[in-house]
């Protein structure tokens, strides 16, 4: 799988080297810089799409109902899975995972799964028999260096929008559970207690040259690599280092402190990202709605003039403003007739107009 990847010349190496001496990179950033970081969501809930600088990652997020572990019987599960395309890379190969594949799946499965970041007891519908199986499934669109922290902001941000459906047991027994359907229930958000972000570090030289985020052509040249996933709350969760030259254990806690404060930023970033797909999302939900505004109703006045034998005699339609104009003939002209009501036609008496303003209230 390694034989594909790209190789830097003796000047190209050289240059990066030299360049890191003097706290310059070659994409302009100093050593302890992120690159941009852009998270956007899909239609569906559970979906994220992450690109930091020119890595680009898809996460997805689905859940299905499964037996539970026979020592865990209450608690759900979660697993990660990752998918390499040959289009993100040359290096990568179809069909089974490579090495690297295998190692970005551990790293981010074991800062998320044993740092118990969503809770997993929440996850129990019938204990012993049925729990929600939540599996996130990470596809790498574009290798541009760094993948691990990459796919790990992509699966946090797929894990804040998925929503599982809701479940209810009955039956005879209370046994039977009921999958309900989202249009009947709300789904149901998955409980989060914390962020835990990957932070990569990559070493140059002796271990005394010290980046943050490395680029491609950085992974290329440099001698080792350390991630270490920490919380907003400064809360040590994994770290991993797989290989490479040896570190000073006063470098690697240097590189924890900055890790601290970088992890600070970016779940702020992603909380930011998820509350404002929100937001979007419940607004779409009420546009959907018909409108529904209050209406003026204009009841319209009906006079009716009979016969003193009660046959019905003319009928006619007059509007509010009609009937404000006559209104005043109308009063002279009962104040003639009210003396002698067995003489002449019987005029009923006007009925006052009245207005109707209101209606159903807006949704």
């Amino acid at each position: 799988m390694e034989h594909l990847r790209w190789r830097p010349s003796v000047n190209e190496r050289e240059f990066i080297e030299t360049a890191l001496q003097s706290d310059l990179r070659v994409d302009g950033r100093h050593s302890f810089d992120f690159r941009k970081l852009r998270i956007s969501f899909g239609r569906e809930d559970g979906s994220s799409e992450v690109q930091l600088g020119e890595t680009h990652v898809l996460g997805y997020v689905t859940a299905q109902l499964v037996q539970p572990y026979r020592d865990r019987p209450n608690e759900g599960t979660l697993a990660i899975f990752t998918e390499f395309s040959p289009m993100a890379d040359p290096a990568f190969e179809p069909g089974r995972p490579g090495e690297s594949a295998i190692e970005l799946g551990r790293v981010i499965d074991r800062g998320l799964r044993e740092s118990r970041a969503v809770d997993m007891e929440s996850l129990c519908v019938v204990a012993g028999k049925h729990v929600w199986s939540v599996r996130v499934d990470l596809h790498i669109l574009d290798n541009g260096g760094n993948l691990i922290d990459a796919a790990n902001i992509a699966a946090l941000a797929a894990l804040s929008t998925f929503r599982r459906p809701e479940c209810t047991v009955g039956g005879d027994d209370g046994q039977q559970v009921i999958v309900h359907d989202p249009e009947v229930r709300d789904p149901l958000p998955l409980t989060i207690h914390h962020m835990p972000i990957a932070v990569t570090f990559a070493y140059f030289g002796e271990g005394n040259i010290v980046v943050i985020d490395p680029t491609y052509k950085e992974e290329a040249v440099m001698g080792g690599r350390m991630t270490a996933t920490i919380n907003s709350n400064g809360d040590i969760c994994a770290i991993q280092k797989a290989g490479g030259e040896g570190v000073m254990s006063s470098v690697v806690m240097q590189c924890l402190r900055i890790a601290s404060v970088k992890a600070a930023d970016i779940t702020s970033k992603i909380k930011k990202a998820v509350d404002s797909y929100t937001t979007e999302k419940a607004l779409k939900k009420v546009k959907r709605l018909p409108a529904m505004l209050p209406q003026k109703i204009n009841v319209i006045d009906v006079t009716m003039e009979d016969k003193v034998d009660g046959e019905l005699e003319t009928q006619t339609v007059k509007t509010p403003s009609e009937v404000q104009e006559i209104s005043k003939g109308d009063e002279d002209h009962r104040n003639l007739k009210g003396n002698s009501p067995l003489t002449g036609d019987r005029i009923a008496k006007q009925k006052q107009t009245s207005t109707f303003s209101g209606g159903p209230s807006n949704w």
